[in-house]
């Protein structure tokens, strides 16, 4: 169990032989041509702007789910409110859908989590070819790397248990509602 839990992020220097061709490889030992720079950063630009969709689509991701959460728990509430027609087992059904919701919310957010993990490697080797490494060794050492959460603590580490909190309260009220 442990080993869908933890994440783990390649390095730049374990990406970069896969990121460039043979030729890319000739080209850098022999002094790239000015244009093969414009090309890099063109693609570099590109890439980047691929990792920010991956973000907005987890933001995305997480709106969805919230709204369904949100609909379904007010359904079973609207329901539930005239207790005395109803057995508290019917909750069962809206329970077992939230939890089911939640599982599949904490699994697509640890998704997007792996899947921008990697872009940012990529991101860090296309760096190297270029004059500046602003996100892979300026900005991402200023924030510690991620190590630090009084420096920094990325929001996708927090996010991901989000759905874990809900499922916690979905479950802790449908005790308290069988209970009483």
């Amino acid at each position: 169990m442990a080993k869908y839990l933890k994440t783990t992020t390649a390095s730049p220097d374990e990406v970069a032989p896969m990121l460039w061709g043979p030729s890319a490889e000739a080209d850098n030992d022999a002094g790239a041509p000015d244009d093969r720079h414009g090309v890099i950063l063109e693609q570099y630009k590109l890439y980047v702007e691929m990792a920010d969709r991956v973000s907005a689509r987890r933001g995305l991701t997480n709106t969805f789910f919230l709204s369904l959460n949100t609909l379904i728990a007010t359904a079973a509430g609207v329901v539930w409110k005239d207790r005395s027609a109803l057995e508290v087992w019917y909750l069962s059904v809206p329970l077992a859908a939230l939890l089911l919701q939640c599982a599949a919310w904490f699994w697509l957010l640890r998704s997007y989590r792996q899947l921008n993990s990697a872009k940012y490697v990529v991101v860090g080797a296309l760096e190297d070819r270029l004059p500046a490494s602003p996100y892979w060794r300026a900005e991402w050492k200023a924030l510690g790397e991620g190590r630090d959460p009084s420096r920094y603590w990325p929001l996708t580490h927090m996010e991901q248990w989000i759905p874990v909190s809900f499922g916690v309260v979905y479950v802790a009220g449908f005790v308290i509602a069988a209970l009483a």
